[in-house]
C-alpha cells in the first residue's frame, strides 16, 4: 500500500497541478530515504528543472524533468506526494513526516511525506531508467495483459496463484488488497499452484483484476489510515472491498465465514472456501 489504483491517483492529481512548474529548492529532511543520489547531488540536479509529465509505472510515481532525469517515488506503506499551498495548507499532522520538499516556482510545495519511512525518492538518468523500467513485469491496465499472457505466466509455476499475482516481476501494480479482492471475484483459491488454472479460469481472473484496479481508480484509491492522494484526501473503494480486512465476517456472495490466513508468503490472505475454488 499504496498500490496500482492508489499511485495513479496520485500521478493523474500531480500531472494536474505541477506540470509545467519549475522546481526552485529542494529541502531534505530525512536523507535515508533518498536513492541514486544523495542530498546534495539531488539539489543540484533539480533545481531550476521544469517539471514535464508526471505518470505511474506499477507503484511508482514518476516526475519527468526537462534535464532529462526521472525523479521516481516509490510510497510503500506510509507515504505520500502531496501538495501544500497557500489556498490549500498541508495540516502540520502531515507536514511534520515530511521527508523530501520541492519547493517551486509560484511558492507552493510538494512534499514526499513518509511516516514510517519506509518508502523511497530515487533521481534516475534515461538510461538508469529504462534499465530499471526494463525488470518489471507488464501493467495489467495495458493491452498486453491478456489472458493468454497471464495463463502463460501461470504455466509452469508451482508457487500460489497469489504469489504470482504480487510478483512484480510478473504483474505490476497488483498488492496485498487487490489480488485479495481479484481473486475472490474470480472464484479462484488464492493457494492454488498457478499452474492449475484452466484457460477459463486464466480469462476470469484477468477480467477481475482489471475490473477491480480500474473501479479502484475511479474511485481514488483505498485508504485504510496513510494513504492520501496528491490533495490530501482519503480514497473510497474501502466501502467496496468483499474480502479484504473482513476475516470471520461473512462472504458478500454466499454468506459463509470469510476465512483469514497469513501462510502464503507471510502476508494476509482473506477468502471464501465455499466461493473460490
Amino acid at each position: 500500500m499504496p498500490e496500482l489504483p492508489e499511485t495513479e491517483t496520485i500521478a493523474r492529481d500531480l500531472n494536474a497541478e505541477v506540470a509545467g512548474a519549475r522546481i526552485a529548492a529542494v529541502h531534505v529532511t530525512r536523507p535515508d530515504v533518498l536513492r541514486e543520489a544523495d542530498a546534495a547531488e539531488l539539489e543540484r540536479r533539480t533545481v531550476g528543472a521544469t517539471i514535464g509529465a508526471v505518470w505511474r509505472r506499477a507503484k511508482l510515481v514518476v516526475l519527468e524533468l526537462s534535464t532529462g532525469d526521472r525523479l521516481v517515488v516509490q510510497p510503500r506503506f506510509t507515504g505520500a506526494l502531496l501538495i501544500d499551498s497557500a489556498a490549500h495548507p498541508l495540516p502540520d499532522a502531515e507536514r511534520r513526516y515530511s521527508t523530501v520538499a520541492f519547493r517551486l516556482d509560484d511558492a507552493r510545495v510538494v512534499h514526499y511525506r513518509d511516516v514510517r519511512r519506509l518508502g523511497t525518492v530515487a533521481l534516475m538518468s534515461p538510461r538508469r531508467w529504462e534499465s530499471y523500467s526494463s525488470g518489471l513485469g507488464v501493467e495489467p491496465l495495458d493491452p498486453a495483459f491478456s489472458s493468454e499472457h497471464l495463463s502463460a505466466l501461470f504455466r509452469g509455476s508451482r508457487r500460489a496463484v497469489k504469489s504470482v499475482l504480487m510478483d512484480q516481476r510478473a504483474v505490476v501494480g497488483v498488492g496485498n488488497i487487490y489480488a485479495n479482492e481479484a481473486l475472490w471475484r474470480a472464484g479462484v483459491d488464492p493457494s492454488r499452484e498457478a499452474r492449475s488454472l484452466a484457460v477459463d479460469e486464466s480469462a476470469r481472473l484477468r477480467d477481475a483484476i482489471v475490473g477491480v484496479l480500474e473501479e479502484s481508480i475511479a474511485l481514488r484509491g483505498t485508504s485504510f489510515r496513510d494513504y492520501r492522494d496528491a490533495r490530501g484526501e482519503k480514497g473510497g473503494f474501502v466501502e467496496r472491498l468483499a474480502v479484504y480486512g473482513r476475516a470471520g465476517l461473512p462472504c458478500p456472495a454466499c454468506e459463509a465465514r470469510l476465512v483469514g490466513t497469513h501462510e502464503i508468503d507471510g502476508r494476509s490472505t482473506v477468502f471464501c472456501a465455499w466461493c473460490q475454488r
